[in-house]
């Protein structure tokens, strides 16, 4: 009764009473801050495509230049500029909840760099994918959506490609890990080969995140030749080996099982619907409201304040199809993680126990979150869940199996351990039974040779 109750205690997720009431409280800060910051940008675009901000847009930008393709390079970046500045408000709450609860340490000034170093790379890339796309609208008016989808796809694999190499390092600062702990690179390398790949310690890197955060994390990143396993250096500092090599594992799970190919495919095909969505919606809102909204065609540079109030919404309604994924992906990982580690560490349902019980405790997140908000917003499973699905999880037992590795690999070192006795016994047991055969056939032999003289004794009488 006492190991029962034991086991239910270590496969909950608690917190203590001051870390829970933050913890409550902090979640209904998020949830608020998501819906309401959707709402908000919606309400903000939607006033200003009925007041006809966009024909007084496009008619300054007609001031300047004659060429509808530039005017586009001078009224795209102006609507993502209000686009910026519409999301500002929610971004500095959020930092401001952040801050409160002791999960930033950065300043105010570093956030609004970084607020502004993001907002410049969304008007630089937003201008050349609108571009692009208005492009595409004059040239096939009814077919614009699928060939800017055929253009989505590469883009998104290159940029997965580009971001840690090029983007990521524009707001943190990395290194390699083996240069700050080359003993944990080598219990990673253990990690990896047991998981059956060769992942070079050029692959790891060690993410300066105590200048900004006080979390713990680690991800798996890039595409191809980029693809990367990065760790926090909080994560070093507030996590045990044992903990760090089940988030390794965890992330390795990602990198083994693909989930990045998937993800893309995943994402190829729910970008197919939401983008057909988008044509047939943009095409009746025009012609329905062209007129009041001084609209005059869907190609009109006046609608671009449109197309990002509809990417905005459908963005919105995909993120529970979206997370429902991701969430499936994670729990996956979680699985690969936990086996991944058996035979390393002591007992590894009661790592990844601690460790989710740890996380939780670093992020503060809330132990029973409202389901609908579970569901729509949470990339993965809540902590509370993942740490008793790993408190349950032990497929080495008589009975079960693991989902990604065989029981024999497991048993490897233990038939390791006890081969050179097997074949010690065997090779015993050989000798015996040599010795045995020979004794038997002499035994014959000779009977042969008394029967033989015998007989001959007989004769000769």
């Amino acid at each position: 009764m006492i190991e029962i109750a034991s086991r239910i205690i270590s496969s909950t997720y608690t917190l203590p009473l001051d870390k829970l009431e933050k913890a409550i409280h902090l979640s209904n800060w998020r949830t608020a801050l998501h819906f309401g910051g959707v709402a908000w940008t919606l309400l903000i675009l939607w006033l200003l495509v009925r007041w006809g901000l966009g024909e007084g847009v496009g008619g300054w930008a007609a001031s300047l230049t004659q060429s509808a393709w530039l005017r586009g390079f001078l009224v795209v970046p102006v609507w993502l500029a209000l686009f910026s500045l519409i999301g500002l408000p929610i971004e500095a709450a959020s930092h401001a909840v952040s801050l409160h609860y002791g999960l930033s340490i950065q300043q105010w000034t570093g956030w609004f760099r970084d607020w502004s170093l993001s907002s410049l790379l969304l008007i630089l890339f937003g201008t050349l994918a609108l571009a692009c796309l208005y492009a595409l609208i004059r040239h096939s008016p009814r077919r614009w959506w699928l060939w800017f989808w055929l253009i989505t796809i590469p883009v998104e694999v290159l940029g997965i490609y580009a971001l840690p190499v090029f983007i990521d390092p524009l707001f943190n600062h990395f290194s390699p890990l083996e240069k700050s702990d080359p003993a944990l690179v080598e219990q990673l390398e253990r990690v990896a080969a047991k998981g059956g790949i060769d992942i070079p310690p050029s692959r790891m890197f060690l993410m300066d995140a105590s200048a900004k955060s006080t979390g713990v994390n680690a991800y798996v990143t890039g595409f191809g030749s980029s693809k990367r396993i990065v760790v926090w250096d909080t994560t070093l500092k507030l996590a045990s080996t044992d903990e760090i090599l089940f988030i390794y594992g965890h992330e390795q799970g990602h990198y083994v099982l693909r989930h990045i190919v998937k993800g893309l495919i995943f994402s190829a095909v729910l970008i197919f619907v939401f983008y057909w969505i988008a044509y047939r919606l943009l095409r009746w809102m025009v012609t329905r409201y062209g007129d009041t909204w001084r609209i005059r065609s869907v190609d009109d540079w006046a609608s671009v304040g449109l197309v990002l109030l509809l990417m905005t919404l459908l963005s919105f309604l995909a993120e529970p199809i979206g997370n429902a994924f991701s969430r499936r992906i994670e729990h996956q990982a979680d699985v690969y993680g936990q086996e991944v580690i058996h035979g390393l560490v002591a007992d590894p349902q009661q790592i990844a126990t601690q460790d989710f019980q740890h996380l939780g405790e670093i992020w503060l997140e809330n132990p029973s979150p409202n389901k609908f908000v579970e569901w729509w917003t949470y990339s993965h499973p809540s902590t509370s869940e993942r740490k008793r699905f790993a408190a349950g999880y032990d497929p080495w037992v008589i009975g079960n199996e693991p989902r990604y590795f065989r029981k024999e690999f497991a048993c490897r070192r233990i038939k390791r351990r006890h081969s050179d006795d097997q074949r010690k016994e065997e090779s015993m047991r050989c000798s015996i039974s040599r010795a045995v055969s020979s004794f038997l056939q002499e035994s014959i032999k000779g009977l042969c040779r008394g029967r033989h003289s015998l007989d001959s004794l007989l004769r000769s009488e």
